[in-house]
């Protein structure tokens, strides 16, 4: 079998988490020896008991084919993190999901986007505030990202349907449930013109554990993240820390002092997110991505500053400059730029990110980085 059916097959496996599937990468076994792996192999790489059983009893070509088969006849595709499809963006970000099951445009997901968030309970100026970008941000060409959630996420989803950037529902269920029940009309609509996508296998249920991950994933895609309306304890505060723990941009909406509903915009705020008060605020932090301006998902070449030009410096962090010189000296692989800096790894796909989205900096093939 291929490595990504043998990916396909793990992320499968009932309870399978993100780390065990890393401790089986590291310990060389997305080859075929898998399928004949005994409990006493798995253990040895470092997963439980209990799954190591569970991977003797189910894990064979056999089930895989017979799993594939499940969710081709329920019209859902996958993307592994090995395939060249496999959404660039969301391959920067400190977890990314091994498998990734979609309906729709799954190019969506390669393209220029933001994500938008906020309470499941709106006011009228929530509503109308988060129905009136998404439908400008997707008229200029951004993809609208959220999580098929009541109250905001489905006033933006619907507002950027029709626009050219369309919208992505990220969701924490299996692509053949629908939470919450009254958004399968709405998720059928983005399946036809949008992207539907999960990183849970057919038949998982929602489950409130799920959502905090999924919301990793909506940031991860997205070039920034705006929280339109929420309380203190919202989870769209959730996607704005795993966009800032991505290196992505956050912005935030302001509201009323009076109401519950402004108080984490206005908290973020403080913070130090970037004020909204038109979709303006929003596209000209991505203009240089737009069609016309670059190609999808990319600066356009020769536009901004050269590695040479001071005024690029201004526009870095003390950590991005640090970096950046350090790159000034030739092309570094990431395992050269681990030693050379002593970050962790998150840490520094992260302020690499940055310097890439600032223009300062490029990957090239064999995740090689250099100044522009």
């Amino acid at each position: 079998m291929e490595t990504r059916d043998l990916l396909f097959g793990l992320n499968e496996v009932e309870g399978i988490g993100w780390k065990s599937m890393d401790r089986i990468r590291q310990a060389g076994l997305l080859t075929n020896e898998a399928l004949s792996c005994s409990v006493t192999d798995w253990e040895r790489a470092g997963i439980s008991g209990k799954m190591s059983a569970r991977l003797n009893a189910v894990f064979n070509e056999e089930w895989i084919l017979q799993r594939r088969s499940l969710m081709e006849a329920s019209g859902v595709s996958m993307v592994t993190l090995l395939d060249e499809g496999y959404p660039v963006q969301l391959k920067e970000t400190p977890q990314p999901p091994w498998v990734l099951y979609y309906r729709g445009r799954l190019e969506l997901a390669s393209r220029p986007s933001v994500a938008m968030v906020g309470t499941r309970v709106p006011t009228a100026y929530g509503r109308k505030i988060g129905e009136m970008l998404a439908e400008q941000l997707s008229a200029a060409g951004l993809t609208v990202i959220s999580g098929l959630a009541r109250g905001i996420d489905s006033v933006c989803h619907e507002a950027a349907l029709t626009g050219a950037g369309s919208t992505i529902a990220v969701v924490a269920t299996g692509l053949d449930k629908v939470y919450p029940p009254e958004n399968r009309e709405l998720e059928q609509q983005i399946s036809r013109v949008g992207l539907v996508l999960s990183e849970y296998p057919l038949g998982t249920p929602s489950h409130p554990g799920l959502f905090p991950q999924r919301n990793r994933i909506i940031a991860g895609l997205s070039l920034g993240t705006v929280v339109v309306e929420a309380d203190s304890r919202s989870g769209s505060l959730i996607t704005a820390d795993a966009a800032l723990e991505a290196g992505r941009d956050v912005f935030a909406v302001p509201g009323p002092l009076t109401s519950p509903k402004s108080r984490g915009a206005l908290e973020l705020i403080k913070q130090g997110a970037k004020v909204v008060t038109s979709s303006a605020d929003i596209v000209e932090e991505y203009i240089a991505y737009l069609p016309g301006k670059g190609t999808s998902g990319t600066p356009a070449s020769g536009s901004g500053p050269s590695a040479g030009d001071g005024l690029i410096e201004k526009k870095l962090t003390s950590e991005e400059l640090h970096l950046y010189h350090i790159l000034h000296q030739g092309p570094f692989t990431l395992d050269e730029l681990l030693a050379s800096t002593r970050w962790d790894f998150g840490h520094l796909h992260s302020v690499l990110l940055s310097l890439i989205i600032k223009k300062a900096v490029t990957q090239l093939p064999g995740a090689i980085y250099k100044v522009i």
